[in-house]
Protein backbone atom coordinates (compact mmCIF):
# COMPACT_ATOMS: atom_id res chain seq x y z
CA UNK A 1 0.00 0.00 0.00
CA UNK A 2 0.85 3.88 -0.68
CA UNK A 3 1.03 5.22 2.52
CA UNK A 4 1.19 8.56 0.99
CA UNK A 5 -1.58 8.63 -1.59
CA UNK A 6 -4.62 10.85 -1.05
CA UNK A 7 -7.74 9.38 1.08
CA UNK A 8 -11.16 9.71 -1.69
CA UNK A 9 -12.74 13.30 -1.50
CA UNK A 10 -9.17 14.71 -0.82
CA UNK A 11 -5.93 15.32 -2.54
CA UNK A 12 -4.95 18.08 -5.63
CA UNK A 13 -7.86 17.31 -7.57
CA UNK A 14 -8.65 21.27 -7.76
CA UNK A 15 -6.79 24.17 -7.83
CA UNK A 16 -8.74 26.86 -5.67
CA UNK A 17 -7.07 30.00 -6.04
CA UNK A 18 -8.77 31.49 -3.47
CA UNK A 19 -7.14 35.20 -4.25
CA UNK A 20 -10.01 35.02 -7.45
CA UNK A 21 -12.40 35.26 -5.28
CA UNK A 22 -11.43 38.92 -4.30
CA UNK A 23 -11.83 39.85 -7.68
CA UNK A 24 -15.20 41.84 -7.33
CA UNK A 25 -16.51 40.80 -11.23
CA UNK A 26 -15.83 37.36 -10.97
CA UNK A 27 -18.84 36.29 -12.18
CA UNK A 28 -18.30 38.15 -15.61
CA UNK A 29 -14.73 36.96 -16.05
CA UNK A 30 -16.24 33.17 -15.44
CA UNK A 31 -19.29 34.25 -18.16
CA UNK A 32 -16.72 35.27 -20.47
CA UNK A 33 -14.80 32.26 -20.21
CA UNK A 34 -15.95 29.74 -23.04
CA UNK A 35 -14.11 27.28 -21.02
CA UNK A 36 -15.78 27.78 -17.32
CA UNK A 37 -17.43 24.51 -16.42
CA UNK A 38 -20.93 24.81 -14.40
CA UNK A 39 -21.56 21.85 -11.88
CA UNK A 40 -25.09 21.86 -11.22
CA UNK A 41 -26.77 21.23 -7.73
CA UNK A 42 -30.24 21.29 -6.30
CA UNK A 43 -29.24 20.72 -2.39
CA UNK A 44 -27.21 17.33 -2.16
CA UNK A 45 -28.12 16.15 -5.43
CA UNK A 46 -26.04 16.51 -8.64
CA UNK A 47 -26.52 16.68 -12.62
CA UNK A 48 -24.74 13.56 -13.92
CA UNK A 49 -24.08 11.45 -16.91
CA UNK A 50 -26.17 8.21 -16.57
CA UNK A 51 -22.79 6.01 -17.17
CA UNK A 52 -21.13 3.31 -15.23
CA UNK A 53 -19.05 4.75 -13.23
CA UNK A 54 -20.97 8.11 -13.13
CA UNK A 55 -19.78 11.53 -14.37
CA UNK A 56 -20.50 14.75 -13.59
CA UNK A 57 -22.27 16.30 -16.42
CA UNK A 58 -20.45 19.96 -16.82
CA UNK A 59 -22.51 22.86 -18.57
CA UNK A 60 -21.20 25.08 -20.78
CA UNK A 61 -21.23 29.01 -20.69
CA UNK A 62 -24.12 29.04 -23.42
CA UNK A 63 -26.69 26.30 -21.58
CA UNK A 64 -29.81 28.06 -20.90
CA UNK A 65 -29.78 27.40 -17.57
CA UNK A 66 -26.40 28.71 -16.76
CA UNK A 67 -27.65 31.96 -18.81
CA UNK A 68 -30.56 32.32 -16.84
CA UNK A 69 -29.33 31.44 -13.47
CA UNK A 70 -29.21 33.98 -10.83
CA UNK A 71 -26.07 35.80 -9.54
CA UNK A 72 -26.54 34.64 -6.07
CA UNK A 73 -26.85 30.67 -7.17
CA UNK A 74 -23.05 31.22 -8.33
CA UNK A 75 -20.25 30.00 -5.94
CA UNK A 76 -16.80 29.66 -7.79
CA UNK A 77 -15.25 26.47 -7.05
CA UNK A 78 -11.94 26.67 -8.32
CA UNK A 79 -10.26 25.10 -11.15
CA UNK A 80 -10.90 21.70 -12.52
CA UNK A 81 -8.49 20.24 -14.55
CA UNK A 82 -7.19 23.58 -16.01
CA UNK A 83 -10.40 24.94 -16.34
CA UNK A 84 -12.53 27.44 -14.00
CA UNK A 85 -15.86 25.58 -11.57
CA UNK A 86 -18.46 27.11 -10.74
CA UNK A 87 -20.85 25.51 -8.66
CA UNK A 88 -24.71 26.72 -10.16
CA UNK A 89 -26.72 25.75 -6.82
CA UNK A 90 -30.18 25.87 -8.29
CA UNK A 91 -33.24 27.27 -5.75
CA UNK A 92 -35.47 25.27 -4.28
CA UNK A 93 -38.25 24.05 -7.35
CA UNK A 94 -35.28 23.47 -9.85
CA UNK A 95 -34.58 19.83 -9.53
CA UNK A 96 -32.18 17.94 -10.58
CA UNK A 97 -31.55 14.52 -11.15
CA UNK A 98 -29.60 13.00 -8.07
CA UNK A 99 -26.37 11.00 -8.26
CA UNK A 100 -26.31 7.48 -8.77
CA UNK A 101 -23.88 6.40 -6.56
CA UNK A 102 -20.13 7.00 -4.99
CA UNK A 103 -18.11 5.23 -7.81
CA UNK A 104 -16.34 8.39 -9.59
CA UNK A 105 -13.51 9.64 -11.04
CA UNK A 106 -11.68 10.17 -7.42
CA UNK A 107 -11.42 14.01 -8.76
CA UNK A 108 -14.80 14.22 -9.82
CA UNK A 109 -16.00 12.90 -6.53
CA UNK A 110 -13.69 14.85 -4.31
CA UNK A 111 -15.37 17.86 -6.23
CA UNK A 112 -18.55 16.49 -5.52
CA UNK A 113 -17.97 16.45 -1.83
CA UNK A 114 -16.80 19.94 -1.74
CA UNK A 115 -19.68 21.22 -3.97
CA UNK A 116 -22.46 19.41 -1.45
CA UNK A 117 -20.32 20.76 1.68
CA UNK A 118 -20.76 24.16 0.05
CA UNK A 119 -24.36 23.92 -1.14
CA UNK A 120 -25.19 22.70 2.17
CA UNK A 121 -23.60 25.66 4.38
CA UNK A 122 -25.45 28.11 2.48
CA UNK A 123 -28.68 26.32 2.68
CA UNK A 124 -28.49 26.26 6.52
CA UNK A 125 -27.19 29.81 6.70
CA UNK A 126 -30.13 31.83 4.47
CA UNK A 127 -30.55 33.70 7.71
CA UNK A 128 -27.87 35.95 10.31
CA UNK A 129 -27.76 33.65 13.46
CA UNK A 130 -27.06 37.11 15.52
CA UNK A 131 -30.23 39.50 13.98
CA UNK A 132 -31.95 37.22 12.11
CA UNK A 133 -31.90 38.97 8.31
CA UNK A 134 -31.36 37.16 5.23
CA UNK A 135 -27.57 36.52 4.03
CA UNK A 136 -25.67 37.65 0.84
CA UNK A 137 -23.00 35.98 -0.58
CA UNK A 138 -19.91 37.94 -1.12
CA UNK A 139 -16.16 36.31 -2.09
CA UNK A 140 -17.00 34.77 -4.55
CA UNK A 141 -19.62 32.93 -2.55
CA UNK A 142 -17.41 31.28 0.85
CA UNK A 143 -18.84 34.42 3.01
CA UNK A 144 -22.37 34.88 3.69
CA UNK A 145 -22.77 38.63 4.87
CA UNK A 146 -26.13 39.80 7.24
CA UNK A 147 -28.25 41.95 4.90
CA UNK A 148 -28.70 43.97 8.22
CA UNK A 149 -26.41 47.05 8.14
CA UNK A 150 -26.54 47.72 11.59
CA UNK A 151 -25.50 43.73 12.45
CA UNK A 152 -23.46 42.50 9.05
CA UNK A 153 -22.18 39.71 10.49
CA UNK A 154 -20.03 37.92 8.25
CA UNK A 155 -20.77 33.66 8.13
CA UNK A 156 -17.74 31.47 6.61
CA UNK A 157 -17.82 27.41 5.75
CA UNK A 158 -17.49 25.72 8.65
CA UNK A 159 -16.38 22.14 9.18
CA UNK A 160 -16.85 19.34 12.41
CA UNK A 161 -14.13 17.78 13.33
CA UNK A 162 -14.52 13.99 14.03
CA UNK A 163 -11.67 11.50 15.40
CA UNK A 164 -11.81 7.83 13.64
CA UNK A 165 -9.20 5.57 15.23
CA UNK A 166 -7.89 1.99 14.60
CA UNK A 167 -6.64 0.90 18.25
CA UNK A 168 -4.72 -2.36 18.45
CA UNK A 169 -3.03 -4.09 21.87
CA UNK A 170 -0.56 -5.93 19.32
CA UNK A 171 -2.34 -8.70 17.87
CA UNK A 172 -5.88 -7.58 17.56
CA UNK A 173 -7.08 -4.62 16.61
CA UNK A 174 -10.48 -2.81 18.24
CA UNK A 175 -13.78 -2.73 15.83
CA UNK A 176 -16.97 -1.40 16.51
CA UNK A 177 -20.67 -1.68 14.72
CA UNK A 178 -23.99 0.28 14.50
CA UNK A 179 -27.16 -1.06 14.89
CA UNK A 180 -28.28 0.06 11.47
CA UNK A 181 -24.86 -1.27 9.76
CA UNK A 182 -25.64 -4.33 7.32
CA UNK A 183 -24.97 -7.60 9.20
CA UNK A 184 -21.22 -8.23 10.23
CA UNK A 185 -20.22 -4.75 9.56
CA UNK A 186 -17.62 -3.50 12.04
CA UNK A 187 -15.67 -0.49 11.64
CA UNK A 188 -13.12 1.65 13.86
CA UNK A 189 -13.72 3.54 16.44
CA UNK A 190 -14.64 7.35 16.04
CA UNK A 191 -16.79 10.19 17.40
CA UNK A 192 -16.86 14.17 16.83
CA UNK A 193 -14.69 16.55 18.85
CA UNK A 194 -16.04 18.58 21.46
CA UNK A 195 -15.46 22.44 22.31
CA UNK A 196 -12.28 22.81 24.29
CA UNK A 197 -10.94 19.26 23.18
CA UNK A 198 -7.65 18.38 21.28
CA UNK A 199 -7.69 15.77 18.89
CA UNK A 200 -5.60 13.75 21.75
CA UNK A 201 -8.13 13.98 24.30
CA UNK A 202 -10.84 13.12 21.36
CA UNK A 203 -9.63 10.01 20.97
CA UNK A 204 -9.16 9.07 24.40
CA UNK A 205 -12.66 9.82 25.63
CA UNK A 206 -14.40 8.50 22.45
CA UNK A 207 -12.91 4.79 22.71
CA UNK A 208 -13.30 5.05 26.54
CA UNK A 209 -16.83 6.19 26.47
CA UNK A 210 -17.75 3.64 23.76
CA UNK A 211 -15.78 0.60 24.54
CA UNK A 212 -14.21 0.91 27.68
CA UNK A 213 -10.71 0.61 26.36
CA UNK A 214 -8.27 2.58 27.86
CA UNK A 215 -5.59 4.35 25.03
CA UNK A 216 -1.79 4.23 26.02
CA UNK A 217 -0.38 5.75 22.78
CA UNK A 218 -1.17 7.00 19.53
CA UNK A 219 -0.07 8.79 16.47
CA UNK A 220 -1.35 10.24 13.49
CA UNK A 221 -2.03 8.36 10.53
CA UNK A 222 -4.12 11.34 7.94
CA UNK A 223 -7.48 12.50 6.93
CA UNK A 224 -10.17 12.97 5.08
CA UNK A 225 -12.98 15.30 4.47
CA UNK A 226 -16.74 13.55 5.07
CA UNK A 227 -19.13 15.62 3.14
CA UNK A 228 -21.97 14.23 5.03
CA UNK A 229 -22.77 16.88 5.39
CA UNK A 230 -19.67 18.73 6.42
CA UNK A 231 -17.46 16.46 8.68
CA UNK A 232 -13.45 16.49 8.51
CA UNK A 233 -12.42 12.87 9.85
CA UNK A 234 -9.17 12.80 11.69
CA UNK A 235 -7.49 9.54 11.38
CA UNK A 236 -5.14 7.64 14.34
CA UNK A 237 -3.52 4.46 15.24
CA UNK A 238 -3.72 4.32 18.77
CA UNK A 239 -2.33 1.28 21.32
CA UNK A 240 -4.07 -0.32 24.38
CA UNK A 241 -3.10 -2.39 26.91
CA UNK A 242 -2.65 -6.34 26.28
CA UNK A 243 -5.67 -7.77 27.06
CA UNK A 244 -7.87 -5.08 27.53
CA UNK A 245 -11.32 -5.91 27.83
CA UNK A 246 -14.53 -4.23 25.83
CA UNK A 247 -17.20 -2.98 27.90
CA UNK A 248 -19.83 -1.45 25.22
CA UNK A 249 -21.69 1.64 25.53
CA UNK A 250 -22.55 4.96 23.56
CA UNK A 251 -23.81 4.05 19.81
CA UNK A 252 -22.29 0.37 19.30
CA UNK A 253 -24.59 -2.24 19.54
CA UNK A 254 -21.12 -4.67 19.92
CA UNK A 255 -17.53 -4.06 19.94
CA UNK A 256 -14.66 -6.32 20.17
CA UNK A 257 -11.26 -7.33 19.42
CA UNK A 258 -10.48 -9.09 15.82
CA UNK A 259 -6.88 -10.68 15.05
CA UNK A 260 -5.60 -9.98 11.14
CA UNK A 261 -6.85 -13.80 10.44
CA UNK A 262 -9.69 -13.00 12.01
CA UNK A 263 -10.26 -10.20 9.57
CA UNK A 264 -8.88 -11.72 6.55
CA UNK A 265 -11.46 -14.78 6.82
CA UNK A 266 -14.23 -12.26 6.96
CA UNK A 267 -15.45 -13.17 10.25
CA UNK A 268 -15.84 -9.14 10.18
CA UNK A 269 -16.72 -6.91 7.09
CA UNK A 270 -15.00 -4.44 6.18
CA UNK A 271 -15.91 -0.77 5.67
CA UNK A 272 -15.60 0.98 1.90
CA UNK A 273 -12.52 0.84 0.25
CA UNK A 274 -13.20 4.58 -0.34
CA UNK A 275 -13.46 5.28 3.68
CA UNK A 276 -10.40 6.59 6.03
CA UNK A 277 -12.02 3.92 8.18
CA UNK A 278 -10.86 0.93 5.87
CA UNK A 279 -7.45 2.80 5.46
CA UNK A 280 -7.02 2.62 9.09
CA UNK A 281 -7.33 -1.42 9.00
CA UNK A 282 -5.63 -1.87 5.66
CA UNK A 283 -2.46 -0.21 7.64
CA UNK A 284 -2.68 -2.30 10.36
CA UNK A 285 -3.08 -5.53 8.98
CA UNK A 286 -0.16 -5.08 6.37
CA UNK A 287 1.40 -4.59 10.14
CA UNK A 288 2.23 -0.69 10.11
CA UNK A 289 0.01 0.20 12.70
Amino acid sequence: MDHDRANFFSGPYLERRAEAREDPDWIASARADPATLYLVGHGTAHLLHADSPPRIAFLAHGAPLVRAADEASLVLLGWFRGMRCVLLDLPPGQAVGAPAGTAFEEDEAGLLAYARAMAIWRARHRHCGVCGAGTIATRAGHILVCSNAACAQELFPRIDPAIIVLVSDGERALLGRQSSWPPRRYSTIAGFVEPGESLEDAVEREVAEETGVVVTGLRYDSSQPWPFPSSLMIGFQASAAAGSSVRVSGELEDARWFTRAQIDAGEALAPPSQSISWRLIETWLKGRG
